[in-house]
């Protein structure tokens, strides 16, 4: 059998003292596409910073490996040149930076470079905002600054395609947006995943929406910091049916 692109092996994760994860088990292959959804607090937010190394969660027992090498140990920018990508749910405004500088400063550490052409970069730039329907002075703004919530999220998908992670994890991509922004969002990952079909994502959503527009190989319901059940696509129309109330029961 193939190595698994991303794959969890009873982690468990604290913050503060507190336990969060409890003995998370998930495994992604190359090009697959997870959604990982649960009530609030459940810890879907959580696992993605873990995945990614926030220095704020401590993983108190368990393994992340990456294409078969545990990086449990590693730090978030050593993950980051590696190829994990996160969308924040909420990404920070940085006054003074420009979308081109910051991105020009990231490709190059993606690629393990000292310096990038800031020519190629305006490039390659340029083509990934047509594609993604971009106004092209959105380059020359501050990252993030007095950007709508759409337009964060549009910022992340098009950092993703940039930085052409191996894999990447959406946390609540949709949140704050309404339908029309969210099918926006929604159609940049799928051209990002067209382009790089080997790619894999991890979704984190509290809605169905989002999957309607990005369908997903397997859903994994996450209650309490364990995943308490994992199916096809049908468990999320099944989750919109019943809400989390028979997983929490189960979990229990």
């Amino acid at each position: 059998m193939p190595t698994p692109l991303i794959e969890l092996r009873n982690l468990h994760a604290s913050a503060d003292g507190a336990p969060i994860l409890r003995g998370v088990n998930l495994t992604l292959n190359i090009g697959e596409v997870h959604a990982l959804m649960g009530p609030n607090g459940a810890g879907k937010s959580t696992l993605a910073s873990v995945i990614m190394g926030h220095p704020g969660y401590e993983i108190t027992a368990g393994e992340i490996f990456l294409n078969g090498e545990n990086i449990a140990e590693w730090t978030p920018d050593e993950r980051a040149r590696a190829g994990i990508f996160l969308a924040f749910q909420y990404p920070e405004a940085i006054s003074g930076v420009s979308v081109v500088q910051f991105l020009r400063q990231a490709i190059a550490a993606r690629k393990g470079l000292e310096e990038l052409s800031v020519l190629e970069v305006r490039l390659d730039l340029a083509e990934w905002m047509d594609r993604l329907g971009m106004d092209p002075a959105f380059a020359e703004r501050h990252l993030n600054d007095g950007f709508s919530g759409g337009e964060r999220k549009r910022n992340e998908v098009l950092q993703m395609a940039l930085l052409e992670p191996v894999v990447a994890l959406l946390d609540e991509t949709d949140s704050g947006l309404d339908i029309d922004a969210l099918r926006v969002v929604a159609r940049g990952v799928r051209t990002v995943r067209d382009e790089h079909p080997e790619m894999a994502a991890l979704v984190v959503t509290h809605y169905v929406k989002l999957l309607d527009e990005i369908k997903p190989d397997q859903v994994h319901i996450l209650v309490d910091g364990r995943i308490v059940q994992s199916g096809g696509p049908e468990l999320a129309q099944e989750i919109e049916t019943k809400g989390y109330d028979a997983w929490k029961a189960v979990d229990a």
